[in-house]
């Protein structure tokens, strides 16, 4: 497994083999959230992208030279974007930015960033590109769901969803610079089996968040 294909094709089929229900989609799709919890999505994705932003740059920091670090540089930059973008959502459910600011997050929604800063801190540049590369069809997808929820069901205007729409849509760019850092990580040594771990626990701790966020709620 020394490989980008064998690499991904083995992340991929571990995460196969962890797939649960999306409760929280479930119930968005049905017409069933409740307002409050589109302000707590808002609030969970505020410190979400906020500790993205920073694990990206610290990465950028750790592995300067190309192509991990213009792709760990273009990732910081993203979130930064997103999260400019997520203002028009916080206001669509009546936040303003000083109660961004103030929400207090859910320990187990913050999971999976706490486990990229971890990643970003002592993990490899493999990790993390594996961790985008093996992910980014489910979690794209998921952020399209979202957005076509918020409108279909919440009459939510399309231009307040600027922010999901962003994280709908990965550019191709972005995961030929994932592609080309895996395989020179490889290339230099990096652990094959700790990448697939990172990049199968990213994926359970991505569904951890979604599924935090419909906690409590009647999901049948």
């Amino acid at each position: 497994m020394n490989t980008v294909t064998d690499v991904l094709e083995a992340a991929r089929l571990r995460i196969a083999e962890d797939v649960e229900p999306n409760r929280f989609l479930d119930v968005l799709e049905q017409g069933r959230m409740p307002k409050e919890r589109l302000k707590r999505l808002a609030g969970e994705l505020y410190h979400l992208v906020r500790s993205d932003r920073r694990s990206f740059a610290l990465l950028a920091s750790r592995f300067p030279d190309a192509p991990a670090g213009d792709l760990f540089l273009a990732m910081a930059q993203g979130e930064a974007q997103a999260l400019e973008l997520l203002g028009g959502f916080a206001t669509a459910v009546g936040l303003t930015t000083e109660d961004l600011r103030t929400y207090e997050p859910q320990p187990l929604a913050q999971a999976y960033p706490a486990y990229l800063a971890r990643a970003a801190l002592s993990g490899t540049a493999s990790d993390t590109a594996l961790a985008l590369l093996a992910n980014v069809a489910e979690s794209t997808g998921t952020y399209t769901r979202v957005a076509d929820a918020l409108v279909a069901r919440y009459g939510i205007e399309e231009r307040a969803l600027e922010h999901f729409r962003y994280f709908a849509d990965t550019p191709q760019a972005l995961l030929d610079q994932a592609t080309a850092t895996l395989a020179d990580g490889l290339a230099g040594g990096d652990d094959p089996v700790a990448a697939v771990r990172c990049a199968w626990t990213v994926h359970a701790l991505e569904a951890a968040f979604w599924n935090c966020l419909a906690h409590g709620l009647d999901t049948g």
